[in-house]
């Protein structure tokens, strides 16, 4: 088991990253708050807590206080699944320990949150603020150039060479992404035709009640398809989780640029009275938001980047499945604003 010695009357920062890949998980140290400072390498307003709460490829600095005098406390890690996926609930376990504690001390336990606590994690996402100071201002795009609406979750297509005939999908709008044999950055930039198109939906191209009652065709849509956006241009994406065989906590991982996380909900959004209550002062920057189980979470970006940048699902189950897209952000003015030509010995897909 991991040991961390520790000293008493010392402050620690803490660097946790869940490299997890099917599972959000709980963290906590028996006994000690931590305080938050940080997330996705992004500064936050410090605020206390007794349990961290991360989705796979996310990252949380807090800062803990050694005030305990001695002993050894138990550090655990536990899954979140708030819905009918079968999850190991298996309790990961290491020991904080201070020095000067005897091997014969007993070691302090804690009670871990509940597997599927819900409420946990959206307290958690609650608190976490940006810092919107002089010095590390919040630059929440305030007008959007593009309003977007993705549902996320998963499907059942045919399969011919498979034992029972059909196989697991994922989709975003019901698109199942398929990767091409050539990279879409090379193909946008030399103009290689046939290898992706531009025509992603910025909604889904039939809505329905997304966290309720579902269709009864449950097969996806394929397609090597991008979202194309203009250099500088501003993004409002909801990512609208759907109720497709189960509902489901999905992280959600946007490649190239961190986004500012303005609202979140259970249940299906409502542009009317939704965005009413986003928080555009200090929402918290990051690059990879956990969308609740049969529900949503706004983010707002500026495309300033220039390439082909993935958004997909973090439990790897699902990004192998399809559940992914890409936005293609056009060249702006000049070569600071232009994808770089690529080196000459760039390994070939």
């Amino acid at each position: 088991a991991y040991n961390l010695h520790v000293e008493n009357g010392k402050t620690y920062l803490l660097r946790v990253i869940n490299a997890a890949l099917n599972d959000e998980l709980f963290f906590k140290i028996a006994g000690h708050d931590l305080t938050v400072v940080e997330v996705d390498a992004a500064y936050t307003k410090p605020f206390k807590t007794d349990s961290l709460f991360l989705g796979p490829g996310q990252t949380t600095t807090a800062l803990l206080t050694t005030d305990r005098g001695i002993g050894k406390y138990v550090i655990a890690i536990s899954p979140f699944m708030d819905t009918v996926v079968s999850v190991d609930t298996f309790t990961g376990t290491g020991y904080l320990i201070y020095n000067n504690t005897l091997p014969s001390i007993p070691t302090i336990m804690t009670t871990m949150p509940p597997v599927n606590a819900t409420w946990k994690t959206l307290v958690f996402a609650e608190s976490l603020r940006s810092l919107n100071s002089k010095q590390y201002p919040a630059n929440v795009p305030l007008t959007v150039d593009h309003s977007l609406l993705f549902t996320i979750g998963v499907g059942i297509d045919p399969c011919a060479t498979c034992s029972n005939g059909s196989r697991a999908v994922a989709a975003i709008n019901n698109i199942t992404f398929d990767m091409p044999t050539i990279a879409i950055l090379e193909a946008h930039y030399y103009g290689i035709k046939g290898v992706f198109t531009d025509d992603f939906p910025g909604k889904p191209l039939m809505p329905y009640d997304y966290t309720g009652v579902q269709p009864t065709n449950l097969q996806t849509m394929h397609g090597t398809r991008v979202y194309r956006l203009a250099y500088n241009s501003t993004v409002e994406l909801v990512i609208q989780g759907n109720s497709m065989l189960a509902p489901e906590s999905h992280p959600t991982h946007l490649h190239g640029f961190n986004f500012f996380a303005v609202g979140r909900g259970l249940g299906n959004f409502n542009p009317a009275k939704d965005r009413k209550k986003y928080n555009l002062v200090d929402p918290v920057e990051r690059n990879t938001i956990s969308v609740p189980t049969a529900g949503w979470a706004a983010i707002r970006f500026r495309a300033d980047n220039p390439g082909v940048w993935f958004l997909h699902c973090h439990l790897e189950v699902h990004t192998t499945w399809g559940l992914k897209m890409a936005f293609l952000v056009e060249n702006g003015k000049g070569p600071d604003e232009s994808v770089v030509p690529p080196p000459r010995d760039l390994p070939q897909c």
